[in-house]
């Protein structure tokens, strides 16, 4: 072989080796390419392995798996005329490479803004306790919108979620007054409910006394026992007075009776 045909040779691979690398493409299982020949559009194509002609075909990869978007903080005045600043994240996926690509120039860019906006209206027409305690259904809301904002450009939006909800330093002071004055009512009403069926029972143990004095007798002596182990008290009960009352009237009277009978012996 001379050096012509060596030469000749080194061109030719010079020459297919970039057109055959060119012309072959390898799609992983996760892509889909978009197939455009001289500019026209013929579909998708993948995944796995197919050849294109150079200079007339173009492809554009899209990914197939689910993606997300962080939405930053957004500073919102809700329906109750309070600001708040909300950061949510979005989750979605591409159903239609075609359209993702044909449709719309950057889905990611426009999903982006899309997710601030609707944010921003949702979270607007909410009041804030509604937003603090309904935040499963507020999201479900928002994804259901942008959902069918995006199902033209070939984007299914899987899930929207909030992040976090920052209020304001003195509507945190204000929440938590609040929530102490609903623990001290449930306490009162506790105590008051406790109160009340106390005094029921008492009500209901006092005719039971009434009926049997003998047993409101029993339960003052028993009361006494109990009383009675402090030995450094001093116990004056009803009915030791009226015992003490009788026996001062008896000596007064025996007293007074034999006053006389010493006079006379005088």
């Amino acid at each position: 072989m001379d050096i012509f045909t060596l030469i000749w040779v080194f061109i030719v691979l010079i020459i297919v080796i970039p057109i055959l690398s060119a012309s072959i493409k390898i799609i992983r299982e996760y892509e889909r390419a978009v197939h455009f020949r001289l500019g026209r559009l013929t579909g998708p194509r993948g995944p796995g392995l197919f050849f294109i002609i150079p200079f007339v075909d173009s492809i554009v990869k899209v990914d197939l798996r689910i993606m997300t978007t962080d939405v930053p903080r957004q500073e919102i005045i809700t329906k109750d005329n309070v600001s708040v600043k909300v950061d949510a994240v979005i989750y979605y996926r591409v159903e239609d490479p075609v359209k993702a690509v044909v449709k719309i120039s950057n889905y990611h860019y426009a999903i982006a803004l899309l997710g601030q906006t609707v944010l921003r209206d949702v979270i607007g027409q909410v009041e804030l306790d509604d937003l603090l305690t309904r935040r499963e259904e507020i999201n479900k809301r928002i994804q259901a919108i942008m959902d069918e904002t995006t199902l033209p450009w070939g984007v299914k939006v899987v899930s929207v979620t909030i992040k976090s909800v920052e209020l304001p330093e003195n509507m945190m002071r204000a929440m938590a007054k609040q929530a102490e004055a609903e623990r001290w009512r449930r306490a009162r009403i506790i105590e008051a409910e406790g109160e009340r069926q106390a005094a029921k029972i008492l009500a209901e143990a006092a005719k039971m006394f009434e009926a049997h004095p003998a047993a409101m007798r029993l339960r003052e002596l028993q009361t006494l026992v109990e009383v009675a182990r402090e030995k450094a008290l001093v116990v004056v009960t009803e009915t030791a007075t009226a015992r003490a009352g009788e026996v001062a009237g008896l000596v007064s009277a025996i007293t007074k009776a034999k006053a006389p009978g010493e006079g006379s012996r005088k």
